[in-house]
């Protein structure tokens, strides 16, 4: 018997996460749903899901797992109008942004019986500088040699875990447990506060004083740490996961104040050996970190997740439907 994922979000996530599963597809039936036709439709085409459905009660009724990838700002809505309709034991993931925001969400919308697991991943490394982005940016190579972090509330079931790991397997990405408040401390610092970083200096430049010339000269450096406002989320996400952990943004942004503010008192100084060491650390830092990413020999240390023996259809198939299902399913072939 197949096991049906279904994937809300046929986004560059939620696409990649299609075409990565399409080859480990034994006893797998994949079933997408975006709120916009045109691209379920390109999902569909690039062979992401096998089918997809405009009803989004009715593309996830016969589910055992659900992947939410949809922006943060659409996760709660998503929720409400799939829960009364997940099926018994079925396992909702998603790759949003704020995890204790979604995990609360999740315990107050998402039936007993049913469990959650908060799921983000990092992306290939030679995919970190491009620019396309939505479904034609889907990669089925998009997650490896790079780890995912899966941060699952207190009390969820060993299943659930062991699910999450072979989910992430599959994708080529190497899991990464962690709890829910640790999740959402390094993901905003990695994530969120860049995007508001880049908010800030365009509110500190646009329509400004000299802006009207200012705009006809700026370029890569502009461009390039602007472009933090554009990736990812979308600024209602943003918003909301900001104001739904405010403590977390606001360390994130005292740390960024502060260091902005040292820089312009050594400025302000003209302490040259100041700025250039702080500069230079920047550089170097940036440069090693990029050399690390690309190397991701990290992956290897976090320990290699192999699918032995049942395949990843296979041990689906015994979690919902019992080992005696499984068991005939095999004798079939």
């Amino acid at each position: 018997m197949s096991v049906q994922i279904t994937i809300i979000g046929l986004g560059q996530i939620g696409a990649s996460v299609g075409l990565a599963l399409k080859s480990h597809s034994d006893n797998l039936y994949i079933v997408g749903h975006d709120k916009e036709p045109d691209a379920a439709k390109a999902a569909q085409a690039m062979g992401a899901v096998d089918t997809y459905k405009y009803n989004l009660p009715d593309s996830i009724r016969d589910a055992q797992v659900v992947v939410l990838a949809v922006p943060l700002s659409e996760v709660r809505e998503t929720l409400e109008v799939i829960g009364p309709d997940l099926q018994e034991s079925a396992v909702v993931l998603d790759t949003a942004l704020a995890k204790g925001t979604v995990a609360a969400w999740a315990r107050e919308l998402v039936p007993q019986g049913r469990f959650y697991a908060g799921l983000f991943p990092a992306i290939h490394p030679d995919r970190l500088h491009e620019t396309i982005q939505g479904v034609r940016a889907a990669r089925a190579d998009l997650f490896e040699r790079s780890v995912t972090v899966a941060a699952l509330p207190p009390g969820t079931p060993e299943s659930v875990f062991k699910l999450a790991t072979d989910f992430i397997t599959l994708l080529g990405s190497k899991p990464l447990f962690m709890d829910i408040t640790e999740a959402d401390g390094l993901v905003g610092k990695v994530h969120i506060l860049p995007q508001l970083a880049a908010a800030a200096l365009l509110d500190a430049t646009l329509d400004k004083p000299g802006w009207q010339e200012a705009r006809k000269l700026a370029g890569r450096p502009y461009a390039s740490v602007t472009a933090g406002a554009a990736y990812n989320d979308d600024s209602n996400s943003l918003c909301e996961a900001v104001l739904t952990d405010r403590e977390n943004a606001i360390r994130l942004l005292n740390a960024y104040i502060t260091s902005l503010i040292e820089l312009r008192d050594e400025i302000e100084d003209g302490d040259r050996e100041a700025v250039g060491k702080r500069l230079n650390n920047a550089l170097e830092g940036r440069n090693r970190w990029l050399g690390e990413r690309a190397r991701a020999d990290w992956t290897e240390r976090v320990g290699e997740q192999a699918l032995e023996g049942q395949s990843m259809g296979e041990r689906m198939s015994q979690m919902f439907f019992g080992s005696a299902m499984t068991k005939r399913t095999k004798q079939r072939k």
